[in-house]
């Protein structure tokens, strides 16, 4: 049974999927989940519905993955017994076992790993890779269950794609020497796949199933070069003039004006595939990332034209009214999102950081606070919270959320040493400059080189 597409759902179940949809616009996530359930069950395949679903289940979850119990066991573990003894005889039959045990722990790292095993089984190799990237975006600390990802994706020919998981991988352990080698492994073939694609004229003379050739396409395109880019734009232009309103050639618009970084209409095609599809949450995101990056580009431009000309007073004071106006509206935007979502943590902290980032520190608190409810994005949101109230002088309560950040990091990461260096200038600040260096000395360490801890550090032994 292969994965399948919106245009190959049963006909019981297409105006199930309307009902989802429209159930997921009006923030009824339970409904959702019931019926997303429902067409899983008799469509395993549609990949689509399995993303949506656990988008549902994190707005009901509160985007938080249950904390380990006794014996370190996650929540809901001994759960997995039924679905794991299942699908050993029955790989199908496990999956709405699975799915049950997912409604209430989507992030459960165990159970992701367990569909991604079935999924292999049964040959659905994307949802098997989404059931990785879901533990990848929510814990990416996980190096195993991130290598198991990485050699999936090089088993597929997707060298570009392991190449990013193995340096994810990097970022969170520096000294891991398989990751290492994965990824200049990854890099070396993913640059011998690029070039043998460049030397072909037309691959599609060598590919028997054009299918196929669709496939290794589009999971290629970043491969491809400005030029090749610019004229498939140029083709898809004239296809999208033939026929505006298909959802398809708009979306596959808006991703080549992504890929180009033409911000400004990737921002349109994405808003009109939005405005074209039944209320895509994935597209209706892109659309907002999209303007944002937008704004980013012309803020740098007007960047570029002061330094280019300093002395530019009009230049300068358009570039300030440019930069008020930009916090301004990441504020209205970041509210925006928290009213659509309110018991979204990630939503609450990127409000809390817009807050911070104009200037309103009391009103950027309360938002911060409840963003620590996500232990997947705690450690960074304690550490803007403990700037908050050091900007509000509040030195005792600022060093108390940055403790309570150094209590959940272990190995000495970019993460820690950044908070240990925030703690050391606040305790510098009160005049305790006793703690202040023992927070530098614990960088010193591992890391002679970070900011200028060496001079702090060697100047107090002078």
């Amino acid at each position: 049974m292969p994965e399948i597409s919106e245009n190959e759902l049963t006909a019981n179940a297409k105006p199930l999927w309307l009902k989802a949809l429209t159930a997921v616009q009006v923030s009824n996530h339970s409904y959702a989940v019931t019926l997303l359930q429902g067409i899983l069950n008799d469509n395993p395949g549609f990949l689509e519905a399995r993303k949506l679903l656990r988008k549902c289940e994190l707005q009901l979850t509160g985007g938080a993955k249950k904390k380990s119990g006794l014996f370190g066991i996650q929540t809901g573990g001994m759960g997995l017994m039924k679905p794991q003894n299942q699908a050993k005889k029955d790989p199908l039959g496990a999956l709405p076992l699975l799915e049950k045990e997912l409604e209430k722990d989507p992030l459960n790292e165990a159970a992701n790993e367990l569909l991604f095993d079935i999924c292999v089984k049964l040959e659905f190799l994307n949802t098997a890779a989404f059931a990785l990237e879901t533990v990848r975006s929510s814990n990416p600390e996980n190096a195993k269950l991130l290598k198991k990802l990485a050699a999936f994706y090089s088993s597929r020919n997707m060298h570009e794609l392991a190449g990013e998981v193995y340096n994810d991988i990097i970022r969170h352990h520096p000294t891991d020497g398989e990751a290492i080698k994965g990824a200049k492994d990854a890099s070396a073939r993913a640059s011998m796949q690029k070039q043998r694609w460049d030397e072909n004229a037309s691959m599609r003379d060598l590919m028997r199933d054009t299918s196929q050739f669709e496939e290794l396409e589009k999971s290629s395109r970043t491969g491809l070069t400005r030029e090749q880019l610019e004229d498939r734009r140029d083709k898809t232009i004239e296809k999208y003039n033939a026929n505006p309103n298909h959802l398809a050639t708009v979306k596959e618009l808006a991703g080549i004006y992504e890929q180009l970084e033409d911000w400004h209409n990737a921002h349109n095609f994405y808003q009109w595939a939005f405005s074209l599809s039944t209320g895509d949450v994935a597209l209706e995101s892109k659309a907002s990332a999209m303007k944002d990056k937008a704004i980013e580009a012309d803020l740098r431009a007007l960047e570029s034209a002061v330094a280019a000309d300093p002395d530019n007073a009009e230049l300068r004071t358009a570039l300030e009214e440019r930069r008020r106006d930009r916090l301004t509206e990441q504020v209205q935007e970041a509210k925006r999102r928290v009213d659509q979502n309110p018991t979204d943590p990630q939503l609450r902290y990127e409000l809390g950081n817009a807050l911070y980032q104009s200037g309103d520190l009391s009103a950027a608190i309360p938002h911060l606070q409840q963003a620590t409810r996500n232990p997947h994005i705690r450690t960074k949101v304690l550490l803007l919270l403990g700037r908050t109230f050091k900007g509000k002088a509040m030195f005792d309560l600022s060093i108390k959320q940055l403790s309570d950040a150094l209590a959940d990091l272990h190995a000495m990461d970019g993460t820690k040493k950044e908070v240990l260096y925030e703690k050391g200038l606040i305790h510098e600040e009160m005049g305790d400059k006793k703690s202040a260096l023992d927070c530098f000395k614990q960088i010193y360490e591992v890391d002679y080189g970070y900011r200028d801890v060496a001079r702090r550090v060697e100047s107090s032994y002078a």
